[in-house]
C-alpha cells in the first residue's frame, strides 16, 4: 500500500476498525483483516475486487455514509490516498441499537402521554427557565415548539389557585420533597376550561439548593366533572336544586364546630299535601321549585337553605342573634304568602309555618334541630302562617324527646323493641290469613310508651332506618322459625325508610339468604308517605314486587288524590282507612264510598282489607260490599309474636289453630 509504511499496515490490519485502499475504480488493492469480516470474505480473497459491490452504499468518492452489513450497522469514511481512495469502516451497531431504544422510549412516552392526556415540565431554578413537553403544549392548546413562558402560564390558571401553586412549589424547595396540587386553567382559545392534575419533586444538589423542579401534569378533567356530578346528587335535592337533608345538617354542624353562634330555621309548608291531591304531582313540583327559589332569593350570603324532605325546608343562619333571625323567618314567611301562583292550578296563596331555635357554643346540631322542631310544632298548633322562637320552658318536651331516642337506642342493643301481631281475618269463616306486626317498646322503664309516643320521635332521627331494618330482619327470622306458608306477616315501612336506597336490597338480600318464599312478606306503606315520598316508594314498590313481595297501600282514602295513587304505584292491595269503616252500618256515605273502593280494587285486582272492625254489625255491611277481610278489635287484638310461633298447625290444610276467630261473636286474641 503506497505511502503506508510496513509497522502501520500491521497495527492496521489487526485493528477493529477495518481500512481498505481502492484504486480510483473502487478495486481493492488492500484491505485488513476487519474489513474482511465486514465485506463476509477473507480480506485476500477480496483483493482486486470492487469495494461498492462488495459493500453496497458505501461512498465511491471521499465521503461518509451508513451501511447496514447484517447483522451490522457500518460508519463509513471515503478519504483520498493520493490517486487511490482510503476507507475507514467502524462497526457502530451497538451506538445504533442504542439510539434506535431512545427513540423508541421517547416515541413510545410521548404516545402514552398523548393516550393519558399527561405531560411534563421541568423548571431550570439557576435559569429561572421552565421547559415544557410537546404533549403538555398540546395539552394546554398550543403547537409543538411553542416558546411558553411561565408568566403566559400564570395569566392562565384560574385566579383562585395560582396561589394554591405558588405556596406549594415554595415549600418544595424549602424541604426537597415531593408536591402535588390540582388547579383550572384557560387553554390556548382563553374560553376553554380544563382541570390538572400535577405531580413533582425537587432535586437539591449537595448543599441543600434547589437545583430543579420535575412534574407531569395530568389532564382530569373529566373525572372532576364526574366526581362533582356524584357530590352534587349525594348532597343536592334533586327537585330543588337546594342542599338536601346530609348536606345541610352538615353545614349545621360547620358553623357550630367553629364554636360561633347562629340560629335554626325550620320551615314546614302549610297544607301543601292538598296541591298534590288536587292538582297533581306535576303541579306540586313546579310550585315547590317556585317557592325554593323564592325562599333562596330571600337570604344573605353565608345563609344556606336546604330541603329537608317533603314540604319542609330549614335554613342556616350563622352568626345571627335571635331577633336578626326572626326578622329573617318573618321575611320568608311574607315572601312565601306574598308568592303569586299563577297558572299553576292551586289555591291563591301558601302559607308556611316556622320553628326558630339558636345555638351557641356546646350545642349539639341535633339538640338544635329539635328546638326547631318543637317550635314549629308550635306554630302548627296556634294556626299556622307565623314563627315561633323556642324558648326555655320548652326544654322539658326537648328532655323528654332526647329520652325516648336514648331509650330506643338502648332497646335496640338490649332487646328492649317487641313486634306484635294483628291478625288480618276473612269475614267469611273466621279464618286468620296473616299478622300485620306492630312495634312495641317494652324495655321495663316508666313511663310506658306506644308507638304514638316513640315512633314519631324516631322518624324525625335517623335511627328510624336500624329500627325498619331491626323489623324487617326479626319478622324474617320468624318466617325462618315456622316455615308454614300459611304464616305470612305484614311489616309496616315509615316514610323516611322510603328514602333509603340501600332498603329494598336489603330486604331481598335477607329474604334470599333466609331461604323465605317473598309471598309469606308484606310491606305496607301509608298512603300518606307514598305521596310525600312518590318516586321513592314507586321504586320500592317496584323492586320488591317483583321479587313476589307483597305490597300494601295503608290507609287508602285518606286524601283527596288517593285514586290518582293507584296510576303510580305497583301495589297489591290497599287497606281501607278506617274512617270509612267506623260508620260503615250507620252511615250511607261510607258505605256509597267503600262500594266504589271496592269497584276499583276489583277492576285492578287489588286485595283489600277493612281497618278498625270492631262491631258485628260491621262485619255484616262490610260482606254486602264485597269486602272479604278485615282488621279490628272484633275480629282480633294483636298478640305477641312469640306467642303466634308457639301455636302448632293443625288439620289437613295446615291451618294454625288460633287462627280462627269469631267473626261475628265478638271473640278477643
Amino acid at each position: 500500500m503506497t505511502g503506508v509504511a510496513p509497522y502501520c499496515r500491521t497495527a492496521m490490519d489487526r485493528a477493529d476498525v477495518g481500512f481498505g485502499v481502492t484504486d480510483a475504480l473502487g478495486t481493492l488493492r488492500w484491505a485488513n483483516r476487519a474489513l474482511g469480516e465486514f465485506v463476509g470474505i477473507p480480506a485476500g480473497s477480496a483483493l482486486g475486487r470492487s469495494l461498492p459491490a462488495l459493500l453496497p452504499g458505501v461512498p465511491e468518492r471521499p465521503g461518509s455514509s451508513l451501511v447496514l452489513s447484517a447483522p451490522r450497522w457500518l460508519q463509513v469514511q471515503c478519504a483520498s490516498l493520493g490517486d487511490d481512495l482510503l476507507y475507514e469502516l467502524v462497526d457502530v451497531t451497538a451506538w445504533r441499537d442504542r439510539e434506535l431504544a431512545v427513540t423508541a422510549e421517547a416515541d413510545a412516552l410521548r404516545r402514552a402521554q398523548a393516550l393519558g392526556r399527561m405531560g411534563t415540565w421541568e423548571w431550570h431554578i439557576a435559569e429561572d427557565r421552565v421547559t415544557w413537553s410537546d404533549t403538555l403544549l398540546e395539552m394546554f392548546g398550543f403547537p409543538r415548539g411553542t416558546e411558553f413562558t411561565f408568566e403566559l402560564y400564570s395569566q392562565l390558571v384560574h385566579p383562585e389557585d395560582l396561589p394554591v401553586i405558588e405556596a406549594t412549589l415554595e415549600a418544595a424547595m424549602k424541604t426537597g420533597a415531593v408536591f402535588s396540587y390540582t388547579h383550572r386553567m384557560l387553554l390556548a382559545d382563553r374560553r376553554t376550561e380544563r382541570v390538572f392534575e400535577c405531580f413533582g419533586e425537587v432535586v437539591l444538589d449537595p448543599d441543600g439548593t434547589p437545583v430543579r423542579a420535575l412534574g407531569t401534569a395530568h389532564d382530569v378533567t373529566q373525572a372532576s366533572r364526574v366526581h362533582d356530578e356524584l357530590v352534587r346528587a349525594a348532597e343536592q335535592d334533586p327537585l330543588t336544586g337546594l342542599p338536601n337533608r346530609r348536606a345541610l345538617m352538615r353545614e349545621l354542624e360547620r358553623s357550630m364546630a367553629s364554636g360561633g353562634s347562629g340560629a335554626l330555621l325550620v320551615l314546614d309548608l302549610d297544607n301543601f299535601k292538598d296541591v298534590n291531591d288536587l292538582r297533581g304531582h306535576a303541579v306540586g313540583d313546579r310550585v315547590m321549585r317556585m317557592l325554593a327559589s323564592a325562599l333562596q332569593g330571600r337570604l344573605a350570603d353565608g345563609q344556606v337553605i336546604g330541603r329537608l324532605g317533603g314540604d319542609e325546608f330549614a335554613v342556616v343562619l350563622p352568626g345571627c342573634s335571635r331577633a336578626d333571625a326572626s326578622a329573617v323567618a318573618d321575611g320568608l314567611r311574607d315572601a312565601v304568602a306574598a308568592l303569586p301562583l299563577v297558572g299553576c292550578g292551586t289555591p291563591a296563596h301558601i302559607t308556611v309555618s316556622t320553628g326558630l331555635a339558636s345555638f351557641g357554643p356546646g350545642d349539639t346540631w341535633e339538640l338544635v334541630l329539635a328546638n326547631a322542631d318543637l317550635a314549629l310544632y308550635a306554630s302548627k298548633a296556634a294556626g299556622r302562617n307565623r314563627v315561633t322562637v323556642y324558648e326555655p320552658g320548652h326544654y322539658a318536651d326537648t328532655v323528654k324527646r332526647v329520652s325516648v331516642l336514648d331509650r330506643l337506642r338502648s332497646a335496640l342493643s338490649n332487646s328492649g323493641l317487641t313486634l306484635h301481631g294483628m291478625p288480618m281475618v276473612s269475614l267469611t269463616d273466621g279464618r286468620v290469613l296473616g299478622h300485620e306486626l306492630l312495634l312495641r317498646l317494652e324495655d321495663g322503664q316508666e313511663p310506658l310508651l306506644g308507638p304514638a309516643d316513640f315512633l314519631p320521635v324516631a322518624e324525625r332521627s335517623n335511627l328510624i332506618f336500624d329500627i325498619d331494618r331491626w323489623v324487617l330482619s326479626t319478622a324474617i327470622d320468624a318466617l325462618v322459625a315456622r316455615p308454614s306458608t300459611e304464616l305470612r306477616f305484614n311489616v309496616n315501612v315509615s316514610g323516611r325508610t322510603l328514602e333509603d336506597p340501600e332498603f329494598g336490597d336489603f330486604v331481598l338480600d335477607r329474604l334470599g339468604s333466609a331461604g323465605v318464599a317473598p309471598g309469606r312478606l308484606g310491606l305496607e306503606i301509608t298512603e300518606t308517605a307514598a305521596v310525600t315520598n312518590l318516586d321513592a316508594a314507586r321504586s320500592l314498590a317496584r323492586q320488591l314486587r317483583g321479587f313476589g313481595c307483597r305490597i300494601t297501600l295503608d290507609d287508602f282514602g285518606s286524601g283527596f288524590g288517593s285514586f290518582v295513587h293507584l296510576k303510580h304505584l305497583p301495589i297489591t292491595g290497599i287497606k281501607i282507612d278506617g274512617e270509612f269503616v267506623r260508620s260503615i252500618d250507620t252511615c250511607e256515605a261510607d258505605a256509597v264510598l267503600v262500594s266504589g273502593i271496592m269497584e276499583i280494587a276489583r277492576g285492578l285486582g287489588l286485595s283489600a282489607v277493612a281497618e278498625w272492625v270492631e262491631r258485628p254489625a260491621q262485619v255484616d255491611a262490610l260482606r254486602r260490599l264485597g269486602v272479604r277481610v278485615g282488621q279490628g278489635f272484633h275480629l282480633g287484638r294483636a298478640v305477641p309474636l312469640a306467642q303466634i310461633l308457639s301455636v302448632q298447625p293443625v288439620g289437613p290444610d295446615g291451618a294454625l289453630s288460633s287462627q280462627v276467630v269469631g267473626a261475628e261473636d265478638g271473640a278477643r286474641s
